[in-house]
């Protein structure tokens, strides 16, 4: 257990670069929850990861992706489904229908995200339960 969850929290940082920021203001904003920009991986991993692994059961959708790519940077959109359910009690969830605008910058031989902005397009279900109001 403890060996998969390492491998989780490794393949979960390795997208994002050191100086990352992950700004879910404007989708928090469309449940009335304030939430500060995540700056930096090792706040992003640990702030996702602290309030989900064990605690939320969650699935990604991923849907019309747009990709520009120039030398050393690129940019994606995409919509994604997220579904939300609290591990305990899967009748307390949330569907969101999110747009992420993606920054990224080469890493060698990758691409990893420099910045992430999701915004909400909809939601069902009781997000401020799910992610905290």
């Amino acid at each position: 257990m403890a060996a998969t969850k390492a491998r989780t929290l490794a393949v979960f940082a390795s997208a994002f670069a050191e100086s990352a920021e992950l700004d879910f203001r404007p989708a928090a904003r469309r449940w009335g929850a304030d939430i500060p920009v995540m700056v930096g991986r090792d706040t992003i991993v640990d702030t996702i990861l602290t309030n989900f692994a064990g605690r939320v059961d969650t699935t990604h959708v991923v849907t019309n992706p747009r990709i520009r790519v120039g030398d050393d940077s690129a940019s994606l959109t995409a919509l994604v489904e997220a579904q939300h359910l609290l591990t305990a009690d899967h009748s307390v969830h949330a569907l969101l229908k999110n747009r992420y605008d993606v920054d990224l910058v080469r890493d060698r031989q990758r691409w990893v995200v420099r910045r992430m902005v999701i915004e909400n397009v909809w939601y069902t279900g009781d997000p401020a339960a799910v992610f905290g109001g």
